[in-house]
């Protein structure tokens, strides 16, 4: 929405008397103090506005902005959009104010929100905003302009609005209801007062908040104006506006085609073959009947210095030895760029980036440190630090080499006590290369000796949890457990003779317990079956015997045999 033709009526005797101030003619910024602070502030404002909402129209007086935004949403998300730009929800709190505010909203439909609540309580009759407070948390105001059926009772709604169907008077709104947008309030440092202008001119302001406007009485720094039809470009540093060609980081030093720094590191504007500088703003360009460049076959562009005419290259390349190629600069090298606490620069063909360093996020112009620790990275404990976060274990655990992040149940003896289940006493563990044992009321771990299962081709070493494989004099260890001859190390006898080869430790796994296991050992084993075999003979002893006594008992109930003729 253009603002163009705004009439504030209030506005010479309240605000400010109007402006004659001439631009800085310089077409340098000589001091390099300047000209970092300078692309510091464009860098910040572009990555605050990248992907931000866009205003529809705007307007600035002495060092305040107001925006208009065409956005249909509630108060509460409207008041959150002004405080992510830097500022807040729009304070009427004069008539000038009022007259701004309705020279923005012009003949737009519908209802904006303006920064006026009720937080707590019953509307005040007896004062002037009525018990309602701006969104800056004050009630200071020398304006008020209420509907006439204001409703005062204590259910009354508790958000304000405005809208051209009402004569741009307050009405009390619910604030979760959608309003056809809102309006922000900004407060500028070192803005620059408006450029001089007589009755042939106009001046077009590309505000650095977005928006563009005609004839502004101020603008915040890092707009852009240009004067017509001359069309001379001037950025607003400092409460100064600096003529066009500028530091070539900003915006292409304001050329129309490109920027360049000549032999004397100054910035120029250069064209495209066949067009030339126009001499009068030093930016724009205009068709050449004959132009000098067309026979030098420039790789990107052709610029006149004096009398002569050379190949230069775009804002971020550099002149190779041929005088006519171009190759990539880094201009990372530069220290001054990305001069931010916590800024990092990243090169990019044919220009740069400033980003925020690993661990850092962009808030407010600043990259200010991310508390990784909230999105729980760590399986168990997390230190926080500044760009970076450490992960550590509780006792009787430790890092996985794997995964730092994870952990690892740990023991670093001979035996530790077992990991139970809380809940299930059956339901226990223990850390890799080690078994569980009951013992009583409770179970341990016990150290597995590895080297009785004969994982290593010669020497084993039984460690806490692992096992270290090595190798006889005159062999190699490959492969963690594989140990081969030497080909070139032999004594008389064909027999190895150089040193021993360093242990290695394999990686050992075990698969993890899901029930408490038995706690039976080979000793255990080894008695079981010595039993076993004990009560067989046992039983049969005593079936043998039972037979026997039986046979006898018989033999003697029937007697001797007597033989009758």
């Amino acid at each position: 929405m253009s603002v163009s033709g705004i009439c504030l009526t209030r506005q010479t005797s309240l605000w400010t008397q109007k402006n004659t101030e001439e631009p800085k003619r310089t077409t340098r910024i000589s001091n390099m103090v300047d000209v970092k602070g300078l692309v510091f502030i464009f860098l910040t404002l572009l990555m605050e506005r990248s992907g931000a909402l866009k205003p529809d129209g705007g307007y600035c007086i002495e060092n305040q902005c107001f925006t208009v935004f065409q956005d249909p949403s509630d108060y509460p998300t409207s008041r959150d959009q002004c405080r992510d730009l830097g500022g807040h929800l729009m304070t009427v709190r004069s008539p000038v104010s009022h007259d701004i505010l309705s020279n923005l909203l012009g003949k737009s439909k519908g209802r904006f929100w303006i920064g006026l609540h009720l937080p707590t309580g019953c509307p005040d009759l007896t004062t002037e905003l009525r018990g309602f407070q701006w969104v800056t948390k004050d009630s200071e105001s020398e304006f008020s302009d209420w509907v006439p059926d204001f409703d005062s009772s204590c259910s009354s709604l508790r958000c304000v609005s405005v809208s051209q169907e009402e004569d741009f008077k307050w009405m009390q709104e619910p604030c979760d209801a959608h309003g056809a947008g809102f309006l922000c309030e900004h407060t500028v440092k070192e803005p620059c007062k408006s450029l001089a202008v007589t009755d042939k001119d106009t001046v077009i302001y590309n505000s650095s908040l977005g928006f563009q406007a005609e004839n502004l009485p101020s603008a915040p720094p890092g707009s852009i104006a240009i004067r017509m039809p001359a069309e001379t470009k001037y950025v607003c540093f400092s409460e100064q506006w600096v003529q066009a060609p500028w530091s070539c980081e900003i915006q292409d030093g304001g050329c129309e085609y490109k920027c360049s720094v000549n032999s004397e590191k100054e910035p120029t504007c250069y064209c495209p073959p066949g067009h030339t500088i126009n001499p009068a703003n030093g930016v724009t360009c205009e068709v050449s009947a004959e132009d000098p460049c067309l026979n030098l076959h420039c790789m990107h562009a052709c610029s006149q210095e004096g009398d002569i005419h050379k190949c230069v290259c775009h804002h971020g390349y550099k002149l190779a030895p041929d005088g006519r190629s171009c190759v990539d600069f880094d201009d990372c090298k530069d220290e001054r760029q990305c001069p931010g606490e916590n800024f990092k620069c990243v090169n990019t063909p044919g220009d740069f980036q400033c980003v925020c360093k690993d661990g850092y996020k962009l808030t407010g112009g600043a990259c200010v440190d991310v508390d990784e620790c909230v999105s729980a990275p760590c399986e168990h404990l997390c230190a926080n630090s500044p760009g970076n976060y450490t992960c550590s274990c509780y006792d009787g655990y430790k890092e996985d080499p794997e995964e730092p992040h994870k952990c690892k149940l740990y023991c670093g003896k001979e035996e530790c006590d077992a990991e139970c289940d809380p809940n299930n006493m059956y339901q226990c563990y223990c850390p890799d290369g080690y078994i569980a044992e009951e013992r009583g009321d409770k179970t341990v771990c016990i150290d597995i000796d590895e080297c009785v299962f004969f994982y290593c081709d010669q020497e084993c070493e039984n460690t806490f949890g692992s096992y270290v494989c090595g190798c006889s004099r005159g062999f190699t260890l490959e492969g963690k457990y594989k140990c081969v001859k030497n080909e070139d190390d032999t004594d008389e006898d064909g027999s190895g003779t150089g040193a021993t080869t360093p242990p290695s430790i394999p990686p050992v796994t075990y698969p993890n317990p899901t029930k408490r296991p038995s706690g039976l050992s080979p000793g255990g084993l080894a008695g079981i079956i010595i039993c076993i075999a004990i009560f067989i003979v046992l039983v049969v002893f005593l079936a043998h015997h039972i037979l026997c006594g039986r046979d006898k008992r018989k033999s003697a109930n029937e007697g001797p045999m007597v033989l009758s003729t």
